[in-house]
């Protein structure tokens, strides 16, 4: 199989986190290949977002490795491995309401890529981050939105508009918390769709509990329970294996 023989992106391995006498995740270990989207599902309280904040940077774990390209980014800071091409979005929107879209994107621009020499940049480059910009929110879906507070976009088209900030640091992994979470039917679609349009361009690590868009974006899943990687396979082996259906699915996969 493809996925046996080709170099893993982003490869974990082995992360445990403690908090007290709790484990929130024991020795989890996943592969992320490039163009590949990989899902984390599991149960409220199984530990998907405590492995997303680890692979992150923004919770140290007790033990494990992450590493991206090849490179041990385990003691990298958040920035840092966002410099390395780490981008993620989260469960909760952050934006800055007061701006316009367009605003929002070049903020994160300009802090990603920061000079304190911006002000002698060629006009040539300045068009080419203005092009740039244009081209996350073309992805994300909000072009004919750019000049609009981003205080009146709807969740959906804020969810949008985070994606289009994150695209726009370039990221060579894609780490998504709960994307959909909020959305009404028609937004998850649209939001699915962008997604969609991405793969084979970004390698996502996908944390959903919407179990339509999970089966349609990934080409893996990693079933987490109590901390513990249960199940990891093809959609088709996860409908299938009865200790996910036990421990996760249950009648969701029987529609």
């Amino acid at each position: 199989m493809l996925h046996t023989l080709a170099e893993p992106l982003l490869a974990v391995r082995g992360l445990t986190r403690r908090f007290g006498s709790l484990v929130a995740v024991s020795e989890v270990s996943l592969d992320l290949l490039a163009g590949e989207c990989h899902a984390v599902i599991g149960p409220n309280g199984a530990g998907k977002s405590t492995l997303m904040g680890m692979i992150a940077g923004e919770i140290v774990p007790d033990a494990g490795t992450v590493l991206l390209g090849g490179e041990d980014i385990g003691r990298l800071s958040v920035a840092a491995r966002a410099r390395r091409g780490v981008g993620r979005t989260f469960q909760i929107t952050e934006l800055c309401s007061e701006f316009s879209v367009r605003q929002n994107v070049l903020l994160a621009v300009q802090t990603r890529f920061a000079s304190p020499f911006h002000f002698l940049r060629r006009a040539d480059r300045l068009s080419r981050l203005a092009a740039h910009v244009d081209a996350a929110l073309v992805a994300a879906g909000l072009i004919d939105r750019a000049e609009h507070p981003a205080a009146i976009l709807s969740h959906g088209e804020q969810r949008q508009l985070e994606l289009a900030v994150v695209l726009a640091c370039r990221p060579r992994v894609l780490l998504l918390d709960e994307p959909a979470a909020g959305l009404g039917l028609s937004e998850t679609e649209e939001l699915a769709n962008r997604l969609a349009a991405l793969k084979g361009r970004i390698a996502m690590l996908l944390v959903e509990h919407d179990m339509d868009t999970v089966f349609r974006l990934a080409d893996r899943i990693t079933v987490l329970a109590e901390g513990r990687v249960i199940a990891s396979g093809s959609a088709e082996d996860i409908r299938a294996d009865r200790a996910v259906r036990e421990a996760y699915l249950g009648e969701m996969v029987d529609a």
